[in-house]
């Protein structure tokens, strides 16, 4: 592989970046499932807890969401702040795919990441020209520069892979899908 980074230092090891991104969701009922069988006056009421908070107002489900969008945040931080590999494409540009409406920047938090992909790809026997881009640079001028929804694959096909969309508060809002009127443009 062939960092054509101009002279860029070899990125730093990624930390989380690599490990999987741990995400659980509790399921819960939804309104149009019946309610349990209840058993008043006793424990084994399902909407009872042994705190006496009936379990209906739990803050459990708030506080998971919240937990995991701060690890999203302190994910996405980390990001920004790691120089990552992002493939060029036969034709001198940034390595692309579409999917669901959304141009998606392939980016690779290692070598090893990047051959993975290469092999996935079936063209793993070719050399593959990178640059070294940091994260922040990604998100904040290149998503806004294509001019279309675009977003950041990290590591790509693989189990440790994470999407960075093109929503507000991870691209400038310029570029965010989420804050474009019905035309497509920016509100």
């Amino acid at each position: 592989m062939t960092n054509d980074g101009g002279g860029a230092p070899e990125p730093e090891p990624a930390g989380r970046l690599t490990e999987p991104a741990t995400r659980s969701v509790e399921p819960t009922p939804s309104p149009d499932e019946p309610d349990p069988p209840r058993h008043p006056g006793s424990s084994k009421d399902p909407n009872h807890h042994a705190s006496g908070t009936p379990q209906g107002t739990s803050k459990l489900p708030n506080d998971r969401l919240a937990a995991a969008r701060g690890r999203f945040a302190a994910l996405l931080g980390e990001f920004r702040r790691a120089a990552v590999l992002v493939p060029i494409d036969p034709h001198g540009s940034l390595w692309t795919s579409d999917h669901g409406g959304v141009r998606w920047i392939c980016a690779f938090s290692d070598e090893r990441a990047l051959a993975r992909f290469a092999y996935a790809q079936g063209d793993a026997d070719r050399e593959w020209t990178y640059q070294t881009i940091l994260g922040a640079r990604l998100l904040d001028v290149m998503v806004p520069a294509l001019g279309i929804p675009t977003g950041v694959a990290l590591d790509a096909g693989s189990a440790d892979g994470i999407l960075f969309p093109p929503i507000a508060g991870i691209v400038p809002d310029s570029a965010a899908v989420d804050l474009r009127d019905g035309s497509g443009t920016p509100e």
